[in-house]
């Protein structure tokens, strides 16, 4: 085998002539392979396919072969055999095809003249092979890879049959160790597999006993919750009747106490006028709060029904007023109610914007000793005149951080000396949200202690016609 003048460009060129040429191209292609940085058993699928190529192609006028690196994006070794045409039938690249990553037949190249004669067409094969990720095309590299294809002594069919020999020994080495590894790879994988499926029936078990915990859980709480509503039931129940009942009493005494104090009936000492005041003053509130619990239970069972109608806000605000002026002020409070000028005509329902308006007033006016109680009114510009605001604050005792999750717990009232001074049912600021939610709207409150409380009546805004004449003076005995 002679070095190829015509291949003197690539990394090694050579003519293929004879037996032992194609015995030596294994080995040189083994060789390259393991200059360039290949595994094993890339070397042997090299060395083996160029064999076959060598083989198919041997006898061809003119057979050459060269190893190059051409340029390109993925950096591969290249192995060309060429040979002029005509010589011999077209290749068989189905052997090689198996063992490399590309392999291709070309026609029609133009041999240039020289060592092989005038010039004419030529035919060759391009065996490709991609390199290790590791390869680093450096001079120093392409000079170790010329070295490696340079080392090479004639050899004879024997020579070549022992190397193969070798190379299958080998091969099947590398192939027995790794049908172990694959077993025992194998074997873990079985394992693990019954350690999955262990695993699965364990969290299986856990879910269907978690599931029956949960079945359990839901059943009592949907007993639990039966309970409940009928315990609110028989709540709602108990204050509807005993309101009905305790009205017909609390209606007696008020109505006699009034008869008393009429001017036609018979003349009273003082002291039994003040007493008969009095007995008229607690019957008065005892049936506000009957009306109210009433008022609750409804509201709670849906019964509460909504009397939308136009109401005059100046004649509600100063009636109302007028009446929590006339049952009796601290001293040293005073209550401020919005001009009757910016109070517009708004439909609602009179009666329980009234309670509302009366229970949050009571409630400033009775733990405040110092200071104002304080009404305004705005429509919120910002909802397009949809919504009307009604405020109430005052300059009180105020309510701690602590309490204000709990002042809408009906009966509730905050601990207090002023509280324990001004005992009440503690209805009125879950009664008061309770006919705000009816109305559609929605109650706020917040409190600083020794600063005061502000609380906010958010309520939906229809306006209403401007009656022709002006509302009549509020009657201060009037009962809100």
């Amino acid at each position: 085998m002679t070095v190829s003048a015509a291949r003197s460009a690539a990394l090694s060129a050579f003519d293929l002539a004879t037996a032992q040429d194609v015995f030596a191209l294994r080995r040189i292609g083994q060789s390259a392979a393991e200059a360039l940085g290949m595994d094993r058993q890339d070397q042997v699928r090299i060395a083996t396919a160029l064999s076959e190529l060598g083989r198919d192609r041997l006898g061809c006028d003119g057979l050459t072969v060269a190893f190059t690196l051409p340029p390109g994006p993925e950096p591969v070794l290249a192995v060309v055999f060429e040979w002029d045409s005509g010589t011999k039938a077209a290749p068989d690249l189905e052997p090689a095809a198996r063992l490399l990553n590309r392999v291709r037949h070309e026609t029609g190249a133009t041999h240039e003249s020289g060592a092989h004669g005038s010039g004419g067409a030529r035919e060759r094969i391009v065996a490709e092979h991609p390199l290790p990720a590791a390869w680093s095309d450096t001079p120093a590299a392409r000079l170790e890879v010329r070295e490696a294809l340079r080392r090479h002594a004639p050899m004879t069919l024997a020579d070549d049959l022992r190397a193969q020999t070798r190379d299958l020994i080998a091969t099947l080495e590398e192939t027995r160790a790794q049908r172990e590894e694959l077993r025992r790879l194998n074997d873990e994988l079985e394992e693990t597999n019954r350690g999955v499926l262990a695993l699965y029936t364990e969290l299986s078990q856990e879910l269907e006993e978690t599931n029956s915990g949960v079945v359990a859980l839901h059943t009592e709480l949907e007993e639990k919750s039966n309970r409940l509503r009928e315990t609110s039931e028989a709540k709602t129940r108990f204050w509807t009747n005993i309101s009905h009942e305790l009205r017909t009493p609390v209606n007696a005494v008020v109505a006699l106490s009034r008869l008393l104090l009429a001017a036609g009936s018979a003349p009273l000492t003082e002291e039994q006028r003040r007493t008969v005041s009095l007995i008229d003053a607690s019957g008065q509130t005892l049936f506000a709060l009957v009306n109210d619990l009433l008022d609750m239970a409804k509201a709670e069972a849906g019964q509460l029904e909504i009397a939308a109608a136009p109401v005059d806000l100046r004649a509600l605000v100063g009636q109302l007023g007028a009446v929590m002026r006339s049952t009796g002020m601290p001293d040293g409070v005073l209550l401020l109610t919005p001009e009757p000028g910016t109070l517009p005509v708004a439909v609602t329902d009179e009666a329980l914007l009234t309670r509302i308006l009366r229970n949050l007033l009571s409630n400033a006016l009775k733990f405040t000793e110092k200071g104002e109680v304080r009404l305004e009114f705005a429509v919120d510009p910002e909802a397009a005149g949809q919504w009307m605001t009604f405020t109430v604050t005052d300059t009180g005792v105020g309510i701690p951080e602590s309490e204000l999750a709990r002042v809408f717990e009906e009966f509730y009232q905050v601990r207090g000396p002023l509280q324990r001074a001004h005992r009440g049912t503690g209805l009125g600021l879950p009664y008061a949200r309770a006919l705000t939610e009816l109305l559609g709207g929605t109650l706020r409150l917040s409190s600083t202690p020794g600063v005061g409380t502000r609380v906010e009546v958010r309520l939906p805004h229809r306006p209403g016609p401007r009656p022709a004449t002006p509302p009549a003076p509020p009657a201060p005995e009037a009962d809100a």
